[in-house]
């Protein structure tokens, strides 16, 4: 499940607002035979402080303050698995990549930050962000520098050199094969200029295009008609699980589909989403402290949408993506999109379990002092 075939099957459908998806999450755990009190959750979100509010309500419904289980960019911390299952008896994990929205602008990928002077609107998830963002360029440089047009009766495609350079270890490489005219097997070229070749253009990609597109004496940028199954990026990554690359190695195979989509950072956290479920429910099914408790893991897409004037928190949307469920036994399943979505549909939203978080809060600050004796330490 790598490449297009990842966001191909990530619906949209079925986004829910947090203030609903976390009690039918936790009514569902409780169908699922969960005893309250005894659920530990834990969030495995990224750590931008637009997150706070999806876990207050996890704190919320499910009476305890949810363990962590994240890394910067949505990305699932595996080495906690054990220490996550010593915490109680019945566990939820609960990842998600994350997305901004504004509603002003209809758009995906930014977020005004409320603790700025001048609320700037930023891009988040601003790890996905970062990582994409030099694959945006090598792809919009590519759209600038592949050039079309016509000479007499032949449609051209001019190429920039450093696109042609295939002793270059990492960016953008067009797939000359299929985007040039093969000349006894080799590209049909037709002039070397000081920084570009000019070559016959293949009937493949010219049939991608209107016919107005080559017109005599005249060239045009490339542009939208570079599409994801035109090019490919290489890199070399370390191969360590969960280290500085390990956002952009999951996006890695998807990236053509990332840089052309409308909404790149949209489908950037999708994808994530997708291979993380897709890694560490397998982690947890060979994690042996996990072994004779009930674990309920779910993966979603947050949406942060931007406040507005007077909240303090966005108004989280969650998408489900997948789930997987073990009981005490070992028997597991794992649920895709409609299947989960449909079961969390069937939940209530009301909660008669939650707390109420300002009442727990006087309640602690109103106890006693308990003193701490230090004559004993030596």
């Amino acid at each position: 499940m790598y490449g297009s075939d990842l966001e191909e099957g990530f619906s949209l459908d079925g986004m829910m607002r947090y203030s609903h998806f976390v009690p039918r999450l936790y009514n569902y755990c409780l169908s699922l035979g969960f005893k309250s009190g005894q659920i530990i959750p834990s969030r495995a979100f990224c750590s931008d402080e637009n997150q706070g509010f999806p876990i207050i309500l996890l704190a919320k419904h499910f009476g305890s303050f949810p363990f962590n289980h994240g890394r910067v960019g949505g990305v699932v911390a595996t080495d906690r698995h054990g220490p996550h299952a010593h915490h109680g008896q019945d566990m939820v994990i609960i990842h998600a990549s994350h997305v901004g929205y504004d509603p002003e602008k209809g758009v995906f990928g930014q977020y005004c930050r409320l603790q700025t002077t001048d609320h700037k609107k930023t891009t988040t998830c601003g790890k996905i962000g970062g990582v994409i963002q030099p694959y945006l360029e090598d792809y919009r440089f590519a759209q600038k520098h592949i050039l079309l047009g016509r000479m007499d009766d032949v449609k051209t495609i001019t190429i920039d050199n450093q696109l042609l350079n295939d002793t270059r270890v990492e960016g953008l490489f067009p797939d000359l094969v299929r985007m040039i005219s093969q000349n006894q097997g080799s590209p049909d070229l037709l002039r070397k200029l000081s920084s570009s070749k000019v070559f016959v253009l293949s009937e493949e990609l010219a049939s991608t295009m209107p016919s107005d597109t080559f017109q005599e004496g005249r060239l045009v940028e490339i542009s939208k008609y570079l599409t994801a199954d035109f090019f490919c990026f290489k890199k070399s990554f370390s191969g360590q699980i969960e280290d500085h690359d390990h956002v952009e190695n999951n996006l890695f195979e998807a990236m053509p589909d990332i840089v052309t989509s409308s909404s790149p950072l949209l489908r950037a956290a999708q994808v994530n989403t997708q291979v993380e479920f897709d890694r560490a429910f397998r982690s947890m099914a060979q994690e042996k402290e996990y072994r004779h408790k009930k674990l309920l893991f779910i993966s979603c897409l947050n949406i942060d949408i931007s406040p507005k004037e007077g909240q303090l928190f966005p108004l989280t949307k969650c998408i489900p993506w997948a789930a997987s469920m073990q009981d005490e036994l070992g028997n597991s399943k794992v649920f895709e999109q409609e299947e989960i979505i449909s079961e969390l549909q069937k939940q209530s939203h009301e909660n008669p379990h939650q707390i109420d978080l300002e009442k727990a809060i006087q309640c602690m600050i109103k106890a006693p002092e308990v003193k701490i004796d230090l004559h004993n330490i030596q």
